[in-house]
């Protein structure tokens, strides 16, 4: 393929990297060639690197192998998933998803990105079901405006909710930007 067929969420093999285009602009300047300025992931490192790449040269495209699998538990500093057609069985080191360990609980469905056989990491639902374990009560006749106050979940990562929500009560969480969304129906 060509620079110029880049859709965002595409991932390419560049200059030895495995990247994952997250957001590109075609760039045509007064004087000179037009270039594609993109904004990409390292897939193996989660670094996000800005690069210039010149319009129409070629580009391999890294075809990625998607397995459902389900979270098991951790052990050590590993965490074990298993597959769950063949009931394989795959460690992963907790330095590979430090971010996803805040939305992970036992027996949660999740996908594990392959590249080539080599294990890339963990993508998430975009929003996930978590139960509050800890939370200070709401006071009464506080209405402010979008009061919030700290909840901490299941997994041990606190987060802002709403003053009427309560310890015990389940709620659905944004695993990208880590915050409340709203109660469970």
């Amino acid at each position: 393929m060509t620079s110029n067929e880049f859709k965002n969420g595409m991932t390419i093999e560049f200059d030895g990297k495995l990247l994952k285009i997250l957001e590109f602009m075609h760039v045509k300047p007064g004087k000179g060639n037009t270039f594609i300025r993109t904004k990409v992931r390292d897939m193996r490192t989660g670094g996000v690197l800005e690069m210039r790449i010149n319009a129409g040269i070629k580009i391999e495209q890294a075809i990625l192998d998607k397995q459902e699998m389900q979270y098991l538990y951790a052990d050590g500093d590993n965490h074990v998933f298993m597959n769950t057609e063949t009931y394989e069985q795959v460690e992963i080191p907790a330095s590979h998803i430090t971010d996803e360990l805040h939305f992970l609980v036992p027996n949660m469905l999740v996908n594990v990105t392959f590249y080539k056989g080599e294990l890339l990491g963990v993508d998430l639902p975009d929003k996930v079901v978590l139960e509050i374990t800890e939370c200070v009560p709401g006071v009464a006749g506080d209405t402010k405006t979008n009061a919030t106050k700290d909840a901490t979940l299941e997994t041990g990562w606190v987060i802002k909710v709403p003053l009427f929500i309560n310890q015990g009560e389940r709620v659905i969480v944004s695993t990208e930007s880590g915050e409340y969304v709203s109660r469970e129906k």
